[in-house]
Order: C-alpha cells, then sequence, then structure tokens
C-alpha cells in the first residue's frame, strides 16, 4: 500500500492551537480501494514530540490501514514544530513540560483530536488510539473518552505514580471510565515503572472492570524506538504486529 502523509493541520482547542501531523493510506498503483475511509488512530509521542521513530511508528500505522493523527503534545509550551533531541537536554526540557501543564489540557487535546480525526472524509468515524512513554499515560487518559473503540499503551509512564501534569492526575481512579479494549504493554526492566507500579495498574484494571490484555517483555524502557542501544527489533516487530491486530479486530 502506498502512503501519503497529508500536510499538518492546526487544530484549534481550548488552550491554542496544537499542530497535528496526519497519514494517510493509498491504494497500490494500478489498484482501486474498497473503501476511501479509513479507522482513525492518534499517535502520542514520547516527551521527545514527533522525532523520527514516531514518524516511522506512524507510517507503519497508515500503511496497514489506518487514518493516523500524531499531535504535538506540548504545543502551548514550545515552539510549533519542536522535536526535543534524544540527550539529556532534551529529556530534562521534556520531563518539565509533562508536569507543567494541565491535564484537562491533555483531555482537551484528546477530544480536539478525535474530533478533527471522526469529521475526516478519509475517517469512518471508528477511533483507536496508542501512545509510547507519556504517550502511553495519554493514551490511556484518551481511552476514556466515549467513542475510543481500542487503545495501546507502551510502557505509560507515570501512571502509577499519578504525577502527569499540574498537581498530579486521577487517570487510575477514572480506569471504568474506559469503555473499549486497553492493551497494555511493558517491558520489565523499565526502571520508570518497578514490579510494584505494574502490580498497581493491573490490579486497578482488574478492579475497574477493564477489558484488557497485559503484555510482560524482558526489554529496557523504549525497547519500541527504533534509535539508541534499546530497541529490540524482534520484539518491536512483535509488538507492532498485536496493535494492527488489535485496531483491525476492534475498529473494522
Amino acid at each position: 500500500m502506498l502512503l501519503l502523509e497529508d500536510p499538518f493541520v492546526d487544530v484549534v482547542t481550548p488552550t491554542g492551537p496544537m499542530r497535528m501531523y496526519l497519514y494517510r493510506p493509498l491504494p497500490a498503483q494500478g489498484t482501486r480501494a474498497a473503501s476511501e475511509r479509513w479507522p482513525g488512530v492518534v499517535l502520542y509521542s514520547e516527551i521527545f514530540q514527533r522525532t523520527a521513530p514516531i514518524h516511522r511508528t506512524a507510517m507503519m500505522l497508515a500503511g496497514n490501514g489506518f487514518l493516523v493523527a500524531v499531535p504535538e503534545i506540548f504545543h502551548e509550551l514550545e515552539p510549533t514544530g519542536t522535536v526535543l533531541a534524544y540527550d539529556k537536554p532534551g529529556t530534562d526540557r521534556g520531563n518539565v513540560c509533562k508536569t507543567a501543564k494541565p491535564v484537562s489540557a491533555y483531555d482537551s487535546d484528546a477530544r480536539a483530536a478525535l474530533d478533527h480525526l471522526a469529521a475526516s472524509p478519509h475517517c469512518t468515524g471508528k477511533l483507536g488510539v496508542m501512545g509510547i512513554c507519556i504517550g502511553g499515560h495519554l493514551a490511556f487518559r484518551a481511552a476514556m473518552q466515549p467513542d475510543v473503540r481500542a487503545t495501546a499503551c507502551f510502557y505509560a509512564t507515570d501512571l502509577h505514580k499519578g504525577s502527569l501534569g499540574q498537581g498530579g492526575d486521577d487517570s487510575l481512579a477514572r480506569a471504568a471510565d474506559i469503555r473499549g479494549e486497553l492493551m497494555m504493554v511493558w517491558g520489565r526492566q523499565d526502571p520508570h515503572i518497578p514490579d510494584e507500579g505494574r502490580a498497581l495498574i493491573q490490579r486497578r484494571l482488574v478492579e475497574a472492570g477493564c477489558v484488557f490484555t497485559w503484555h510482560e517483555h524482558n526489554a529496557q524502557h523504549a525497547f519500541l524506538r527504533d534509535e539508541g542501544p534499546r530497541y529490540d527489533p524482534e520484539l518491536a516487530l512483535a509488538s507492532y504486529q498485536a496493535v494492527v491486530a488489535l485496531f483491525r479486530r476492534t475498529l473494522a
């Protein structure tokens, strides 16, 4: 399937315009698509925003038949188009931003991104979410939106601590608001989410009656990122296959 990266859009949110990058599948040359509409997926990045690995993840999802939107999660705090580097200054800045933004702004961003996808003439109106690192936590919160059918959360940071945004978050407390299916993926050697943190999250999902699958791997934080020493290509490939299978089953 050929891919088209659409021009970016600046979506209106209560806290200002949010740059969002769109990826749309196209049929192979010489063929006609059965439909020009595709299920929509919001892809939440790490704290570094739309890096090259996030771009490639979005391309992968679009190439498997989804209309993908990648929002800039710190649009109120950084100039439009900012990409933080995978180094200590970039990490430090991203960690400052993630707690400087109110949780309510993350939630209104999610609603704006989902609404934009649903209104697209290229979207079927069926919506899913995927997120990585802080994006895994943001995906978990976006799953509370009533029209989200499925969500894949990769090593969702701060979920067990409730420390997202100004003054912390109520994400675990609101787990029962999630109506769609969850896919929770973790690295057992990830220092950011220790054993007791993962156990706390799993207990809460069971208590809340959530529909979810739970995947723990012998892997480091950022094993999905195809840059750097922690990348696990075999595990990343299996994980992407699981995500695509989840979305095809729930968003078909």
